[in-house]
């Protein structure tokens, strides 16, 4: 009996020094987890602070850039449209309602002198005098004129102004899909909105728009939000440049979804000029008719390769074309040192190009390049 008493005592001893030994383990493993934990927050923290860093540049762009755009508010009248019952053809009765339309626009200096660049369609159809533009602090600027090209959806605004914080123009020839780029504009009247994104894709033509008289198009796509009223507001890089003007965008429910246009500012730039100086666009016109090419190799045979370039299938009689040289079967591969994508993409760039500046044109006829240089001259003349 007694031997079992000490069994049974040294048997409760070890269970006491075992208990004691597990909570030493688990407070151990407690502890071990809470340095770990620790360790990790002070991994993240460091990371945090590099991701920080990065997020300091665009809010450093955003400051910089603030201050160059204006919010554009434009009440228009348009026209009430009827549905018969007995045709169910939309008819207009004369009646006509009133709409308010805010948008967003950026400042930009010609000869010292400061200008509002923003899209047609966010002030089309409004009188003068209904047309608000405010800066970035709320102080309405006077309106002194406006300009404007339906083709390119561009307008201008003369402001009256050479004091005001004018844009830095980035170059848009230089993207790269996959850049960061951010959108500044006036969402459902929101004015300076600001959202992030990437270059998605460049060079989108042919987009069917609500704004059909869009002519010239060579979007870059963005996924940064773009939603009615960013119109006419600028597209930037993170270096403070505004590389677009936002123009539209592609939804089925009329908000963003994602896809979103904005004009390159290379081009958008060339026609702001000639508004400012001309009063409208002057296009251009080469005189040949062209359409898709097919690569070749040396040997004439078709290159496994991404078909470039636009083939001359007529010259125009007294033509630039006729008067440079270029001929029936000709392939023009590059125009003033741009790549030649297809034959949409030719007449774009011919349209836009200044009328009487030289510009080179690389060329491969019968299998061998060759360089021509062709002064163009304004379309309405050569019609």
């Amino acid at each position: 009996m007694r031997s079992t008493r000490i069994c049974c005592t040294v048997a409760a001893g070890l269970g006491v020094l075992l208990n004691s030994w597990c909570l030493a383990q688990s407070l151990s493993t407690v502890s071990g987890d809470l340095k770990d934990r620790q360790k990790q927050y002070e991994v993240l923290a460091k990371e945090v602070n590099q991701w920080e860093e990065q997020n300091r540049l665009l809010r450093k762009a955003v400051r910089l850039v603030s201050p160059t755009v204006v919010h554009i508010e434009a009440t228009k009248e348009e026209p009430i449209q009827e549905v018969s019952l007995d045709t169910r053809l939309e008819k207009t009765k004369g009646r006509t309602k009133r709409i308010e339309e805010a948008g967003a626009g950026v400042v930009i200096e010609h000869q010292g002198r400061d200008y509002v660049l923003t899209n047609r369609h966010v002030i089309q159809s409004a009188k003068m005098e209904d047309i608000r533009v405010e800066t970035f602090d709320a102080v309405p600027l006077q309106i002194v004129k406006i300009t404007e090209d339906p083709s390119t959806d561009l307008a201008v605004i003369d402001v009256g102004r050479s004091d005001l914080a004018a844009c830095r123009l980035g170059d848009s020839r230089t993207l790269e899909v996959g850049e960061h780029v951010f959108a500044v504009g006036s969402p459902f009247g929101l004015n300076h909105s600001v959202s992030l994104g990437i270059v998605s894709a460049k060079g989108r033509r042919n987009l069917e728009l609500g704004n059909k008289s869009i002519v010239y198009q060579d979007f870059i796509q963005t996924d940064a939000a773009i939603n009615p009223g960013n119109s006419g507001g600028p597209l930037m890089n993170l270096r403070g440049e505004v590389i677009g003007i936002n123009t539209a965008i592609a939804s089925n429910s009329g908000v963003n979804e994602g896809i979103g246009f904005a004009i390159p500012i290379h081009l958008a730039i060339a026609v702001a000029t000639q508004l400012i100086e001309r009063g409208e666009l002057q296009r251009s016109y080469l005189g040949v008719s062209v359409e898709r090419a097919y690569n070749v190799d040396s040997q004439g045979g078709l290159q496994n390769q991404k078909a470039r370039g636009a083939l001359v299938k007529v010259v125009k009689p007294n033509s630039p074309a006729e008067t440079a040289g270029l001929r029936y079967g000709d392939i023009i591969l590059t125009f003033d040192g741009v790549s030649v994508e297809n034959d949409e993409h030719l007449v774009q760039m011919v349209g836009l190009a200044p009328v009487g500046h030289p510009v080179e044109l690389e060329v491969l006829r019968e299998r061998a390049k060759m360089r021509l240089m062709v002064s163009l001259t304004p379309i309405t003349l050569a019609r």
